[in-house]
């Protein structure tokens, strides 16, 4: 490539000193950095004026980015690339090549992160686009630097191999560092990854409430890259490692739907007709407004136990959110239901017989 390059050089130059006034090194190494200035403008103004106007009637957003980001990092490479080309017009490329071969190194390299944070860029707009799912706020950023950390190391690397530095060692100590940089930050790149599965799978979404296998109950504040938070019933914010949430057992109560059925214990002495405790209680819940009728309220005779016929009262509400006070409202109902029945609700009672 760089001899393709010095050919390219050597045939331009050549044509360059054809030119009328262009015998005189001086004269036609600043031409040749002005026309190279002016093309570069040109460009630029076709740029942001035509293509730019013309690329914003098409229906895909990738061209309006790509003359956004890459315009001016164009005009910086062929500028540059017009002062190697000067200097090597007028024998100082031996002695600047370094520099300006790093400078154009940079440059080229430059405009290659450009075009990568364009279609990133694209890909983030037309993903949100798509979904509601918090995913490109998330990981856009994440690409982004990941993408820029690793065209600085190309760059360094290239730049070190310019000037004539023996880059394989570096190599093996990058190798060996990554090996323990990634040992000591397991526990940092597990939470990510784990932020990453929560996000795509999207197992939780902002809003929803969980309980985690620890026990804790509440509702999803925020999902970061390495830890979730939970908010409490009791106002407290629970920070949660992503790592622990995807390799975990965590109910989600709003999931498939934000419905959910409670329930209500209660029990009634030995003695009392079943049914009629069922049609006592059935006519309470069925008329509490906010219970939902599809499906149905039920009274349930589970259990004969040590001192009283329990039973249980199912009930569904459309949203979790309104369980809690529902479970309040119905255990009130149904007790005071109860007492009008004469249905009588015994206290623990245990007789102890006593053998002389």
């Amino acid at each position: 490539m760089v001899l393709i390059t010095q050919a390219f050089m050597d045939n331009l130059l050549g044509r360059v000193h054809t030119l009328p006034y262009m015998d005189n090194l001086l004269i036609s190494s600043i031409a040749i950095v002005v026309a190279f200035a002016v093309f570069a403008g040109v460009l630029l103004f076709l740029f942001n004026g035509y293509l730019k106007t013309l690329a914003g009637k098409t229906e895909t957003i990738i061209d309006d980015l790509i003359f956004k980001y890459t315009s001016k990092p164009i005009f910086l490479l062929i500028l540059v690339f017009g002062v190697k080309l000067a200097l090597f017009n007028m024998g100082w490329h031996d002695r600047l090549v370094n520099v300006v071969d790093t400078l154009l190194a940079v440059t080229f390299l430059f405009v290659l992160m450009r075009v990568l944070d364009v279609f990133i860029e694209g890909w983030g707009i037309t993903f949100s686009k798509r979904t509601e799912s918090k995913l490109d706020d998330v990981l856009l950023p994440l690409f982004h630097k990941a993408s820029h950390i690793v065209f600085v190391i190309i760059a360094l690397m290239w730049a070190l191999n310019i000037w004539g530095i023996n880059i394989t060692p570096y190599l093996a100590g990058v190798g060996i560092s990554g090996i323990v940089l990634g040992l000591a930050l397991q526990d940092s790149l597990k939470n990510v990854l784990g932020g990453i599965n929560l996000l795509v799978d999207k197992t939780y979404q902002i809003g929803d409430k969980i309980k985690l296998e620890s026990g804790e109950v509440g509702i999803i504040h925020d999902i970061g890259l390495r830890s979730t938070k939970l908010m409490t019933f009791n106002n407290e914010v629970v920070y949660i490692p992503n790592g622990y949430l995807a390799n975990s057992r965590v109910m989600n109560f709003t999931q498939p739907d934000t419905r959910v059925r409670g329930r209500v214990d209660f029990g009634v002495e030995y003695g009392t007709d079943v049914e009629k405790v069922r049609k006592v209680v059935m006519g309470v819940v069925s008329k509490i407004e906010g219970v939902s009728k599809k499906p149905a309220p039920s009274v349930q005779f589970f259990e004969m136990g040590d001192f009283a016929l329990k039973f249980r009262v199912f009930f569904w509400v459309e949203h979790w959110d309104k369980e809690a006070a529902m479970q309040l409202k119905i255990t009130e109902e149904v007790y005071n239901a109860l007492n009008k029945a004469k249905i009588m609700i015994p206290y623990p009672t245990q007789v102890v017989h006593v053998k002389d």
